[in-house]
C-alpha cells in the first residue's frame, strides 16, 4: 500500500499539489442490501482485490480516522513509469499482470467533506480508477423520512439517534464503469463480517465515477 502524493501526475487535478485527505464529518447513509454476491459475473475481480486491500489497510489503522482517497494505477504501468517507487513498494513483474496498485493521496481540504472534494477533481489519464475510504453513521430504514434536509442538522440527528451504526465504507470505481464496495460495522469489527457488493453506496460511487470522466 503506497502512501503520499504518489508518482508525478497521479494527484487529482483542481485540488492542489498535495492531493486530497479528510472530510471531517459524519452524515447519515441510507443502508442498502447487496444486490449481487461477490462471485457474480458483474464483479470486476481486479477492482475487488484492490478494494479489499484498501479495506484491510484501513482496518489496521483502526477507527475514527480521516477520509482517504486513492488513485488506482495499473501495476504494470507503475513498474514501467516509476521503477524506483515500484521497487520500494515491493512490486515486480510477477505481481503486475492484471492488477491495480492503490496510491494514497494526501491532505484533503479540512473545510470540505469528501463528497464536496470529489465534485471538484478530475484524474489524469494514467489513473485507471480511484477509491475512497470514509466513516459514516448508518441509520435504520425507518429513519429516512425523519432526517433533516440541512447537512448540519442531519449530522446531529444521526449522532443522537439511538439505533445509529458506525460504519467504514471503502468504495472503488474504474474508467470502464466497474464499481465495488466493502463495508465494515464498528459493532462487528472482524474480517468475516465485512459486507461486499458492487453497489452498496450508489451516491458515493457516482461521485467517484464522475472524477474519472474525460
Amino acid at each position: 500500500m503506497s502512501t503520499g502524493p504518489g508518482p508525478d501526475g497521479l494527484g487529482p487535478d483542481g485540488v492542489g499539489p498535495d492531493g486530497v485527505g479528510t472530510d471531517g464529518g459524519a452524515v447519515p447513509v441510507a443502508p442498502r442490501e447487496p444486490m449481487l454476491s461477490e462471485d457474480s459475473p458483474e464483479v470486476d475481480p481486479v477492482l475487488q482485490t484492490a478494494v479489499r486491500e484498501i479495506e484491510a489497510h484501513a482496518a489496521e489503522a483502526g477507527w475514527d480516522q480521516p477520509s482517504r482517497l486513492y488513485a488506482l494505477v495499473p501495476t504494470a504501468d507503475l513498474l514501467a513509469r516509476e521503477p524506483v517507487l515500484a521497487a520500494a513498494m515491493g512490486l515486480d513483474e510477477s505481481s503486475a499482470a492484471g492488477s491495480l496498485t492503490p496510491v494514497e493521496q494526501d491532505q484533503m481540504p479540512a473545510e470540505q467533506t469528501l463528497e464536496q472534494t470529489l465534485g471538484q477533481i478530475m484524474w489524469p489519464a494514467e489513473v485507471f480508477g480511484c477509491a475512497a475510504v470514509v466513516e459514516r453513521f448508518v441509520l435504520p430504514p425507518g429513519a429516512d423520512e425523519q432526517i433533516p434536509q440541512d447537512p448540519a442538522a442531519a449530522e446531529q440527528f444521526a449522532v443522537a439517534h439511538p439505533e445509529r451504526q458506525e460504519v467504514r465504507i471503502v468504495a472503488g470505481a474504474t474508467r470502464d464503469g466497474s464499481t465495488y464496495c466493502a463495508l465494515r460495522l464498528k459493532s462487528h469489527d472482524d474480517d468475516l463480517s465485512v459486507v461486499e457488493s458492487p453497489d452498496l453506496v450508489p451516491a458515493l460511487l457516482e461521485l467517484l465515477l464522475g472524477t474519472l470522466e474525460q
